[in-house]
């Protein structure tokens, strides 16, 4: 099997800043999402990159090399440059596929590629999260049982403003009553993206099986089946397939 070229970004602030974060993900948050892609993907060939990094860790070079790229953030959406939202913009609609996780709702890319405020209702108060699958047939649910819990999470709720999901995968209910779309897949252009809402930066999300396995089988799901290379391009055909009998206008 071909390998599956994976870059998990992160925007590794909250990892230097909060020590109940550095505690949890002292190599980072980037780190633990891609050891639990590498864990479960053999094919998986599986590097990261941040936000602190010349062009984020994100030349055109690498993500020419790039199948499928996962994106963390939440502090610091408005530090990513916007010639890097476009140059991921162009490798999606060239067929890449991208992983948004958690507070990753808010960036640019993703508000890009959606093209809506992907707003939605919080509360940080360590609360139970039962994932529902509510589409046991899709490939990123394989291996799941019909729900799993996560004991502390952050709640997000309704109305999550974004366009109605060409599939939905999941749907989360919260122990204070809420409930979420929290799993959910587009694709623009020639490129697939996934919406996974678990992830929280205070809790040991990213550690937990049922959550890893949803990853790994999101960016099994998302890589190119093909690319389209010249999306971009408006291109003049001057010379007809065949011949072409002039009218004035």
């Amino acid at each position: 099997m071909k390998p599956i070229r994976v870059v998990v970004w992160g925007e590794n602030v909250h990892e230097h800043k909060m020590p109940a974060v550095a505690e949890i993900y002292p190599n980072g948050m980037h780190t633990v999402i891609g050891e639990g892609i590498s864990e479960l993907l053999a094919h998986a060939e599986v590097s990261t990159a941040t936000l602190q990094e010349p062009d984020h860790g994100l030349s055109k070079e690498r993500l020419a090399e790039t199948d499928v790229l996962v994106w963390w953030g939440h502090c610091a959406h408005g530090d990513v440059e916007d010639r890097i939202v476009d140059r991921v913009q162009q490798r999606v609609l060239q067929g890449m596929g991208l992983i948004v996780l958690h507070s990753g709702h808010f960036a640019k890319i993703f508000k890009r590629l959606l093209g809506t405020s992907c707003s939605l209702t919080w509360r940080e108060i360590g609360e139970r999260e039962r994932i529902w699958v509510c589409n046991p047939g899709h490939p990123i649910a394989q291996g799941l049982e019909r729900h799993f819990e996560l004991a502390q999470e952050e709640m997000y709720g309704e109305p999550f403003a974004i366009p109605t999901p060409d599939e939905q995968v999941f749907i989360s209910w919260f122990e204070g009553g809420e409930v979420f779309r929290s799993g959910c897949c587009w694709q623009r252009g020639n490129g697939k993206i996934f919406y996974f809402r678990p992830g929280h930066e205070t809790y040991p999300t990213y550690f937990d099986k049922n959550v890893r396995r949803v990853i790994a089988n999101a960016v099994d799901w998302a890589r190119p089946q093909g690319e389209w290379t010249d999306v971009a391009d408006c291109e003049n055909v001057r010379e007809p397939l065949e011949d072409v009998t002039p009218t004035d206008i």
